[in-house]
């Protein structure tokens, strides 16, 4: 275990990591699918506030900051004309349940559940990119990826609790940003 007040270095890292793919979405370099964007914005800042709930410390800015980078891209992404806002059935399918289970957090207010909702919704939501990085890495930019991989090791190696509300959000984000860094890469 480190000091927790590495979490910071994680949570810059992260930003600084987003902000060249702020730059490349801005550019028209890449194509950020709007519909996974918005929903990794508020997936994660759904699990922030159940962390919050749940008395999680400084490690719930690393799962702040795994929100508020995205919900930046996504707003950038309308300057870019070429951002992808096409809605096919997997897009709905994906968007439905994600907002189904952010709703079913909302009925229980139960920290625990905030944070289990807005790992399965995040996770709902990585499908159109996965498909997307799969099939067209080049619209991709593997930054934002990689810098959350540091960012969610980082947090958890600052542990000293290991419950499910202190580990559950950034372990989940420490796997599937490993996928997508090497889809993209």
């Amino acid at each position: 275990m480190i000091n927790q007040n590495f979490v910071i270095v994680g949570v810059l890292l992260q930003f600084f990591g987003g902000l060249s793919y702020l730059v490349d979405t801005l550019n028209g370099k890449i194509k950020p699918n709007k519909v996974s964007w918005f929903l990794w914005s508020l997936a994660p800042l759904t699990a922030f506030v159940g962390e919050i709930k749940q008395g999680v410390g400084i490690q719930s800015l690393a799962t702040f900051i795994i929100g508020f980078v995205p919900l930046l891209i996504f707003i950038a992404s309308f300057v870019n004309r070429k951002a992808e806002w096409k809605i096919n059935r997997l897009d709905i399918i994906c968007g439905i349940l994600s907002i189904a289970g952010l709703i079913l957090w909302y009925i229980t207010r139960v920290g625990n559940i905030a944070i289990l909702f807005g790992i399965i919704a995040d996770a709902l939501a990585y499908i159109p990119t996965l498909t997307k990085a799969y099939y067209y890495p080049e619209t991709e930019n593997p930054n934002v990826y990689i810098f959350g991989v540091a960012n969610a090791g980082i947090a958890l190696l600052t542990i000293q609790n290991w419950n499910f509300a202190n580990f559950g959000f950034l372990l989940y984000i420490l796997i599937f940003d490993s996928m997508k860094m090497f889809l993209t890469w």
